[in-house]
Parts: C-alpha cells; structure tokens; sequence
C-alpha cells in the first residue's frame, strides 16, 4: 500500500512540474546566476539562484525603474517567477517596459548569455 501511494505522489509531483514547465531533478547543484535585461529608464540587472534548474531565489541588484511603479511590479514578478519557475508570465499593467526588462534579466540570466 505504502509503494503504491508513493508512486501516486510522485506521479502528481512529475505532473505539476510539467505543467509549470519544469522538470523533476534529483541533483542538488546550487548556482547562481546574472543577468541584464533593458527596462523603461535603463538596465536592470538579477542575480538568480538555481538550485537543481529550480529557481529558488531572485535578487535585483541593479535598477533604475521609478519605486512606486517599476519596482513594484518587479517585486511581483519575482514571485510569480519563482512560482512558476519560469519567465513565460504575464506582464504587470502600467509597468510593462520595466517588466519586460526584468524578465528580460531573469531569462538571460536562467540560459547563461
């Protein structure tokens, strides 16, 4: 009975990590990574930190984006990237310049250009 409720969860796990497009990974590598993306006034730049291809951690270590709109809606996405492990999200409404630029950041930091 143990084996068999096992190897149902294991199946939900292998399930949702597909559909959040990730994939399930046994190693515990931890690295991290930087990236540039180019937001509504200027460059921002993430430090991401990958932990077996999982994102785990987004820092934003350079960034000119007004505090009220443009950073705010980068601290958003920070969550929703780390939920979704991916980038493929929606952009914040009247942030949009300074959301693409950080996902821009994130994404180049995630494929090592």
């Amino acid at each position: 009975m143990r084996y068999i409720l096992f190897f149902a969860l294991s199946l939900v796990i292998m399930s949702g990590c597909a559909v959040f497009g990730g994939s399930a990974v046994t190693n515990n590598q931890e690295a991290v990574y930087e990236g540039t993306g180019q937001g509504f006034r200027g460059p921002i730049r993430v430090q991401v930190r990958l932990n077996g291809g999982i994102i785990t951690e987004i820092i934003i270590t350079e960034s000119t984006e007004d505090r009220s709109v443009g950073e705010a809606a980068m601290e958003e996405l920070i969550e929703t990237v780390i939920f979704y492990n991916s980038t493929d999200v929606d952009v914040i409404s009247g942030a949009t310049e300074s959301s693409r630029g950080f996902l821009e950041a994130v994404e180049r930091a995630t494929m090592g250009l």
